[in-house]
């Protein structure tokens, strides 16, 4: 046991303050010492140094202690509903593994024979696209054989979906009952799946609201008409809060509808479930659940119907945070999404296919194993992790319990806005929705670019040998979950890759930049390291001749017909050989010569042209890297 352990553990008289000043002294020392400075220098405290704020502004600090303990959220299924909207869910079940099918052009009785063999190999729910290869009618055929008492069934039928929810009421009156009666719960919950006011901003097709509404006046027994889609807005670029605030503004929207047409609070919050996405951000998933249900509930009791404010939630991997470049690393970001949305305690969870970002021609793995991943993804999670037989396994923790309560009072924030400005439909009316998604989607593209959000296998660690789509991709109408505003978090990237194949295509090679490691590989392998990394980023081949003088430079050059260098060496060797070595590039025919590192590093004033360091702009870096390369290979041609 440390000294530091000891002396906390020993001392029970200690308060918590004196204990959390021992820690940020002891924190300030090792960031001083990280920085080659003393405490006394720093510019700042230790917890202000270690913290990062997220997307939407919240202060994610270093170190969450007894000091942010709050008060308890109640129990599952009961008021606030913080902790879960089910107070009988089947622990030995857990969530609902939710399953998606109607998107390609299989038709309704092989649909039919997928969906009864996924029910045997543990779906436990269904998500169907009805509009596309499968119509209204084709409903008694893909849903032959299935318990519609036990099963729950959520419509994605777009301008079709009244005829569909008809069609699918009649089925469920003509359907057989399952052997042994389920206890009606969220879980079990009939969705028609109408979402007109998020569908108005993404530009996908939906029915009439008017005409759901009165549907939904029918009060149909367990069945809710409206699901209100987050997904939506956090495709198009919305952060967690942003995203909260905009669903719960138009679910309002339909709860005033409802109550106009006659239907008391309660029943009218009994029409409406969320669906939310889940994205690669495992603590802000978490908390995104707890926060909408503390959020919802909290509408429930100002409507005077506290007791059905349960938000019951449909999660469902973001689309926006999968790639088409190395698409395998999507099998990891959605088990963090599925992960999240689990222990955040979501009542069905759709895992979409590691290749949903690919449009299906483009498709190298057959949808029987993509499917098969996304759904055996959930059943590890449930089966074998065992996480769903815990409720709210996250309630307790002092840093999950305080960005709940921060995402919440940030998205009720927001919420405050747009009713004071006439509330979902004045807002969507007047474009401020778009504004404020447009800002939120600048944001989150700038952190991209700099890579201070890292996307494994895109802006990071990139295959530059991976094997070409075969053509660019529209991140729109190509997808079967796409729409207008669909903005991939690592599209601008995947736009330099593409750029780059095209040149790969027309001439045998891709664009090439030459390294100048100066020094011995110890030296200058930590650089090389980094720009080989950058430029592959950006389809861009570094060619690496390892350590080079000044005397070889010109040589190197003339072999390799480079038109831009990078000099890549310590600090110390910069000062050493560098102005040697820029003076050997700048007397070739290079258009440019760059270094990696800070450019401060340079030891005179002839610098080189640029620098490639961490926390540039690496989008900007790179397309005028690629601009000049292309331009000098054109002109090499001619």
């Amino acid at each position: 046991m440390s000294q530091t352990t000891a002396s906390t553990s020993d001392r029970p008289d200690r308060s918590l303050d004196e204990v959390y000043q021992s820690w940020s002294q002891a924190a300030a020392a090792v960031v001083a010492k990280s920085r080659r400075t003393t405490v006394e220098e720093l510019p700042a405290t230790a917890e202000e140094l270690l913290s990062t704020e997220t997307i939407d502004g919240l202060r994610i600090r270093p170190l969450y202690t007894r000091k942010d303990e709050t008060a308890e959220s109640g129990l599952p299924g009961g008021f606030p509903f913080v902790r879960g909207a089910d107070p009988d869910r089947d622990v030995t079940l857990g969530w609902r593994v939710t399953e998606r099918f109607g998107d390609d052009d299989t038709p309704p009785g092989e649909v039919n024979r997928q969906i009864l063999e996924a029910l045997e190999n543990g779906t436990s729910g269904l998500w169907l696209r009805i509009g596309g290869a499968l119509t209204v009618t084709d409903l008694d055929a893909v849903l032959d054989g299935v318990y519609l008492d036990l099963i729950p069934v959520t419509v994605d039928a777009g301008a079709d979906g009244i005829a569909a929810a008809r069609a699918l009421l009649e089925q469920q009156q003509r359907a057989s009952a399952a052997p042994e009666a389920p206890t009606p719960t969220v879980a079990t919950i009939t969705s028609f799946g109408f979402s007109p006011l998020t569908a108005a901003f993404s530009g996908r097709p939906d029915v009439d609201v008017d005409e759901a509404t009165a549907i939904a006046a029918e009060a149909i027994a367990g069945v809710r008409t409206f699901r209100v889609d987050g997904t939506d807005f956090a495709t198009a670029g919305a952060d967690h809060g942003l995203e909260l605030a905009l669903i719960v503004a138009a679910a309002v929207t339909h709860l005033r509808d409802l109550t106009a047409a006659g239907m008391s609070a309660a029943d009218a919050l009994n029409q409406i479930t969320f669906a939310v996405s889940a994205g690669d951000d495992q603590f802000a998933t978490i908390a995104k659940f707890r926060a909408l249900r503390r959020i919802w509930s909290r509408v429930a009791e100002v409507v005077g119907a506290p007791d059905a404010g349960a938000a019951a939630t449909h999660a469902v991997t973001d689309l926006s945070m999968q790639t088409q470049r190395d698409p395998w690393v999507n099998m990891l970001r959605t088990t963090i999404a599925a992960f999240g949305a689990g222990i955040g305690g979501a009542d069905q969870v759709t895992v979409l296919g590691f290749d949903a970002a690919i449009p299906a021609e483009h498709r190298t793995s057959s949808a029987t194993f993509s499917r098969r991943i996304a759904r055996n993804t959930q059943l590890l999670l449930l089966e074998e992790s065992n996480i769903g037989r815990v409720l709210d396994p996250a309630g307790g923790s002092w840093f999950v319990e305080t960005l709940t309560d921060e995402m919440a009072a940030n998205a009720w924030t927001v919420f405050g806005e747009i009713e004071a400005a006439g509330g979902y439909r004045r807002v969507l009316e007047s474009g401020w929705i778009g504004d404020r998604v447009g800002a939120s989607l600048a944001r989150r593209d700038e952190s991209v670019a700099h890579r201070t959000i890292a996307v494994t296998g895109v802006n990071e660690f990139p295959n530059l040998d991976e094997k070409p789509l075969g053509a660019p991709t529209a991140d729109t109408a190509d997808l079967p979950l796409g729409t207008p505003r669909l903005a991939r978090v690592g599209r601008v990237f995947e736009e330099l890759r593409d750029r780059s194949d095209g040149v790969l295509a027309a001439t045998g090679a891709r664009p090439s930049v030459l390294m100048l490691p100066l020094g011995s590989v110890a030296e200058h392998n930590a650089r090389t390291t980094f720009v080989a990394n950058l430029l592959a980023a950006g389809g861009i081949s570094a060619i690496n001749p390892g350590p080079v003088s000044a005397d070889e430079i010109g040589e190197l050059v003339r072999e390799h017909q480079a038109s831009i260098a990078v000099l890549c060496a310590s600090k110390q060797r910069y000062a050493d050989d560098g102005a040697a070595a820029l003076a050997a590039a700048r007397a070739t025919d290079l258009s440019s010569v760059l270094m990696a590192g800070p450019e401060k590093e340079w030891p005179d004033d002839q610098r080189p042209d640029g620098s490639l360091r961490i926390g540039i702009d690496a989008v900007a870096t790179l397309r005028g890297l690629l601009d000049q390369l292309t331009n000098a290979s054109a002109g090499a041609t001619s």
